[in-house]
């Protein structure tokens, strides 16, 4: 059977709260010390596998997305987020990206109609098993998924990880155990999980990236 992790509950408030702060979002420090390092690992991961349809979700501003099609130019990028007020100011970083409002749980995209679908520091808001169930549906066969997540370490890590598991918890940080056994779950054979490197001691941002393809 499998596992299942809570509905985020609080999801409507994160995807409004979101909108609020997306001009703080962008500030330079902040996307050099915390957003920038997921972002290098994911292309990097892109760029080996050559894939030319990739959806970006939880894309929030935009800044990896633009990235995507800006350095690697593939045939379609598309950017997803559940929240307006980030996808205006996505909108205005590149006119060659498509922009869409959706959650993670119901993408809009048919059945196999994408070679790869990313996101980072996103996934720990999304109901997960679900949006994992989406990404297999959109990707083709052997289709690449690249989840970076929050992985809470030391002698905190096991009280964070059971404080978001409660149904109340807008949150939720997977071990990787736990993140390797969604993707399988989902259809997919992980095929490399690493942590990611960043200017900043780990504990402060203790997080990994999972790479899969699907079956």
């Amino acid at each position: 059977m499998k596992t299942t992790s809570p509905t985020r509950n609080l999801n409507r408030l994160i995807t409004g709260s979101f909108g609020r702060i997306a001009r703080g979002y962008d500030s330079p420090l902040l996307q050099h010390v915390v957003y920038r390092p997921p972002q290098d690992q994911v292309l990097a991961e892109l760029r080996a596998a050559g894939c030319r349809r990739i959806a970006d979700i939880g894309c929030g501003t935009g800044i990896l997305t633009t990235r995507i099609q800006r350095e690697l130019e593939p045939e379609q990028v598309f950017g997803v987020d559940a929240s307006p007020g980030m996808l205006a100011q996505a909108r205005t970083r590149s006119p060659r990206v498509t922009w869409l409002q959706a959650p993670a749980e119901r993408l809009p995209f048919g059945d196999e109609s994408l070679d790869a679908v990313v996101t980072t520091s996103a996934f720990h808001f999304f109901d997960q098993p679900a949006a994992l169930d989406e990404f297999a549906r959109v990707l083709v066969p052997d289709g690449l998924v690249a989840v970076s997540t929050v992985n809470p370490a030391g002698h905190l890590a096991s009280p964070v990880r059971q404080l978001t598991r409660t149904t109340f918890s807008p949150y939720h940080a997977p071990s990787p155990a736990e993140m390797r056994n969604l993707l399988r779950q989902a259809g997919f054979d992980v095929s490399n999980q690493r942590r990611i490197d960043r200017p900043l001691p780990r504990w402060l941002v203790p997080d990994v990236i999972t790479v899969g393809r699907k079956h």
